[in-house]
């Protein structure tokens, strides 16, 4: 069984100060939800506030990026250790990482790695542009994504692996994908693709979140859907009442 899972990407938002507010909105009533794994992922300097505010609540922690060498004359770079003595989970190779940033498919693969080694659990995010989805290339954009992603991978850590696809028309313009379209990407491209790489029964168990534009209105739609694990959320993530209701909704 796929234990849903439910992460809160705040990108660059929220201060030190205002992540402790907004936690402490959220933990009492996120921290009593069973059944699904909860993560928040805060900008690094709120890191070691959000730690504290998260231990023994049950929701864990994550970074929004990190390189792949353990140490090294990277400024500005933050390396898998670093993130490992606040984090449990990271995000990949999110698509604004790869449009503003210059991340690639072989930059993901090395963080996922690398992520691997330093005992992380990695949120691996894929999806398609705009006019890759007009033109017809969902499939092949998809496909080529996690399988370039996640070479390499061994079967022990495959499992562990949270995969997010996130179509990036679908990303911050309040324009969500249908339940039945993200469906139709999560069980007849994503879920192939894991079963090609790592064999039936690791492909079962691996989650797929979908992310862009979910939000409390949407998301049990979404969570209907059997090849739908979960979701990674955005702005919502900064509203309590409604990633809560994502959570829950999760859950039912």
């Amino acid at each position: 069984m796929r234990i849903p899972f439910v992460a809160g990407n705040w990108k660059m938002n929220k201060t030190i100060a205002e992540t402790r507010d907004l936690l402490s909105a959220l933990l009492p009533t996120l921290s009593g939800i069973d059944g699904v794994e909860r993560v928040v992922c805060p900008p690094y300097p709120a890191l070691m506030t959000a730690s504290e505010l998260v231990a023994g609540r049950g929701v864990g922690l994550g970074a929004q990026d990190m390189h792949w060498e353990e140490k090294g004359a990277f400024t500005g770079e933050v390396a898998p250790g670093m993130v490992g003595e606040l984090c449990g989970y990271v995000i990949l190779g999110h698509s604004e990482r790869r449009a503003y940033f210059g991340e690639t498919d072989e930059t993901v693969n090395k963080k996922l790695l690398a992520a691997q080694k330093a005992g992380l659990t990695p949120i691996v995010c894929i999806g398609e542009t705009l006019a890759q989805y007009e033109a017809g290339e969902t499939a092949k954009v998809v496909s080529s994504q996690t399988r370039l992603g996640l070479q390499g991978v061994s079967a022990e850590f495959a499992p562990t692996i949270v995969v997010a696809y996130e179509p990036v028309w679908a990303i911050g313009t309040g324009k969500a994908s249908s339940a039945e379209n993200a469906q139709g990407v999560h069980g007849g491209v994503i879920r192939p693709v894991l079963k090609e790489l790592f064999g039936a029964e690791t492909a079962q168990s691996i989650r797929i979140l979908y992310g862009g534009s979910v939000t409390a209105a949407n998301a049990a739609e979404f969570f209907s859907q059997p090849d739908i694990d979960g979701a990674l959320v955005g702005g919502a993530s900064l509203k309590p009442e409604d990633f809560i209701s994502i959570v829950r909704a999760a859950q039912k």
